[in-house]
């Protein structure tokens, strides 16, 4: 691959620490949640939540009953999951770790989840190995990723429209979202996969505020913004996102409520 490992995931860490994606996070919730139900996570058993963020899969793991750590790659995020958890009442171990490169053993886990997480690791081979690895025979891998054709897959192709091409190489993280691509990283596994199209609910007073939250908040937007602004080229941007939510928008009183779709993955390793 031509891509330089490295820089994206260095990258990355200044991208979700820009704004306040933690606040962001709470759109989330109802995936989260929703992946927890999945894998059934129970007492005595013990899960991986990779890309953690900030611990929307892992908390409600932990309240379940099952022995839970949480790994992503920007301390930011972590500190924000300690605290959720303390204030949740749940012992949970947060840990600063590479989806590429779990430090775990072989086998070492009942149920692995990512939400939305390891679908910006630049190599999703690499990834989804990892994933398999680390789940014990019998075990749930269970994941989200947004639908290209989804509100937010269409709102990262819009961004994507306005910058620089990506290396021929870098591989989208909407491919989590569709299912022959996911089938393709897992069939050297021997997993049985299941898939759900399921949606989250984006709401705000307006489609203008909320691209002007995301301004405030969102990493990937922030960092658009950074880029554009200088160049005169953001105004232009920002009228296509506003564009794409006044589309979608389902509210019929001038603010903002717009399902934004996604695809659960299940995989379910072999006995």
């Amino acid at each position: 691959m031509s891509i330089d490992v490295n820089a994206v995931k260095e990258g990355q860490k200044r991208m979700w620490s820009a704004g306040d994606y933690p606040d962001l996070a709470r759109t989330i919730v109802g995936a989260a949640e929703a992946l927890v139900e999945r894998v059934g996570a129970r007492p005595g058993e013990n899960l991986l939540d990779v890309a953690t963020g900030t611990g929307n899969v892992a908390i409600p793991a932990a309240l379940a009953g099952a022995s839970v750590i949480g790994l992503d790659l920007t301390p930011e995020l972590l500190e924000v999951a300690r605290r959720r958890a303390g204030e949740a009442g749940v012992d949970i171990h947060f840990i600063e770790g590479d989806a590429e490169e779990l430090p775990f053993a072989d086998h070492s886990f009942d149920h692995v989840t990512s939400c939305f997480g390891v679908i910006f690791a630049p190599r999703h081979q690499h990834a989804a190995n990892e994933l398999a690895r680390v789940a014990a025979a019998g075990a749930t891998v269970a994941f989200t990723g947004w639908t290209p054709e989804g509100l937010n897959g269409q709102m990262f192709k819009t961004i994507g429209a306005h910058m620089p091409p990506p290396p021929p190489d870098a591989e989208s993280p909407l491919l989590w979202g569709v299912e022959e691509h996911v089938r393709s990283l897992f069939s050297r596994s021997g997993a049985e996969l299941s898939f759900e199209r399921c949606t989250v609910t984006l709401s705000h007073d307006s489609p203008e505020s909320w691209v002007a939250y995301n301004e405030r908040v969102l990493g990937p937007t922030i960092m658009t913004k950074a880029a554009l602004e200088p160049q005169g080229r953001w105004e232009q941007c920002r009228n296509d996102l506003v564009d794409l939510y006044r589309k979608h928008n389902r509210a019929a009183d001038g603010s903002f409520s717009a399902p934004a779709e996604y695809l659960l993955s299940v995989a379910r390793m072999p006995a």
